[in-house]
C-alpha cells in the first residue's frame, strides 16, 4: 500500500507553463484525506513552491513534509521546520562555483537554505525562473566569500546548450568529483550536490522518520536528477514526457504527460482505486 508519494515539480507535477493542473489538485487532496503523505521532492528551494502547497491544502500543515535542493533539505511544512540538511562545505562549494563560472553564457546559482544568489543570469534562465516566480538576489561580482559562514545547499549552472552542459560538468567533476555529485534537470540545469546527497536518499530518510516501509513509497519524475528517487522508491514512476533514459529505469510510466494530470493518473490507479 502506497503511504508516501514523492513528486518532482517542474515537468512532473506542474504543467509546462508552471501552473498546477486541477486534476492533480483534486487527486492529491483525495490522497492526503486518505492518509497518504504527498511530498514535493524538488531541486528548487522550498519557498518557491509555497503557492503550490497552498493550492494543495498542504501549506504550513503539521505532519506534512517537503524535500528541497535535490535532497539537501527535508522540512515539515508547518513553520518550515527543518528536519535535516546535508549541504556542501563552503570551500567545496566555492571551488565548484569558481570552476563553473569560467564558462561564458552560463548562469551561476548558489542556493542557501532560505535564499538564492545568482551571478551572470542568462536570458533563458531569467525567463524560466520568472515563470516559476522564484525569488533571488543578484550577485554583481563572482565572489561568494561573504557566504563563508552560511550553509550552502547546492551550486548549479544554467545553459540550454546540451554540449556545453556536459563540458561544464566534466570540467567541474575533473577537480571536485570526489566531493560532489552532478545531475541534470529541465533540459538546462547542471546541478552539484554534496556527494551522496540526492532525492532518493532524502525520500528514504523521511520514510524512516515516519516509520514507513520503503516498499510503501512511490516516487515520480521526469529527468536525471529524479532517477535516485525513482530507483529508491518501492514504485518508481516516470511521466509520459520523461527523458527516455529515465523512463527506461522506471517501474511504471504514465500515459498522461505533466500537462494532462500525470499525478492524478497515478493517485487514481495506485491509491484511490478499490
Amino acid at each position: 500500500m502506497i503511504k508516501i508519494i514523492a513528486s518532482d515539480l517542474d515537468e512532473t507535477l506542474l504543467d509546462t507553463d508552471g501552473s498546477l493542473n486541477q486534476k492533480n489538485i483534486d487527486a492529491i487532496k483525495a490522497a492526503t484525506k486518505a492518509g497518504v503523505y504527498f511530498v514535493p521532492n524538488s531541486g528548487r528551494g522550498y519557498e518557491s513552491f509555497e503557492d503550490n502547497l497552498v493550492d494543495l491544502g498542504l501549506a504550513q500543515q503539521p505532519h506534512q513534509y517537503k524535500i528541497s535542493y535535490n535532497g539537501a533539505a527535508i522540512l515539515e511544512n508547518a513553520h518550515d521546520r527543518v528536519i535535516a540538511t546535508n549541504g556542501i562545505p563552503f570551500n567545496l562549494a566555492k571551488g565548484v562555483f569558481d570552476a563553473g563560472r569560467t564558462f561564458d553564457h552560463v548562469s551561476c546559482h548558489v542556493y542557501l537554505l532560505d535564499q538564492l544568489y545568482i551571478y551572470h543570469q542568462t536570458p533563458t534562465d531569467a525567463a524560466y525562473m520568472a515563470s516559476r516566480q522564484v525569488p533571488f538576489t543578484k550577485l554583481e561580482q563572482p565572489d561568494i566569500n561573504f557566504l563563508k559562514n552560511r550553509p550552502i545547499m547546492k551550486v548549479i549552472f544554467e545553459t540550454p546548450d546540451v554540449k556545453r552542459q556536459h563540458e561544464l560538468a566534466d570540467h567541474v567533476m575533473a577537480t571536485y568529483g570526489d566531493g560532489v555529485d552532478v545531475t541534470f534537470s529541465s533540459g538546462r540545469y547542471i546541478e552539484f550536490n554534496k556527494k551522496g546527497v540526492n532525492k532518493g536518499r532524502a525520500l528514504l530518510q523521511l520514510a524512516d522518520l515516519l516509520g514507513v516501509d520503503h516498499e510503501d513509497t512511490m516516487a515520480v519524475g521526469d529527468n536525471f536528477n529524479d532517477l535516485p528517487m525513482i530507483k529508491a522508491a518501492g514504485v518508481g514512476v516516470a511521466v509520459a514526457n520523461a527523458v527516455p533514459e529515465v523512463a527506461k529505469q522506471a517501474d511504471v510510466q504514465t500515459k498522461a504527460t505533466n500537462d494532462d494530470g500525470a499525478i492524478a493518473e497515478l493517485v487514481n490507479e495506485y491509491v484511490l482505486k478499490g
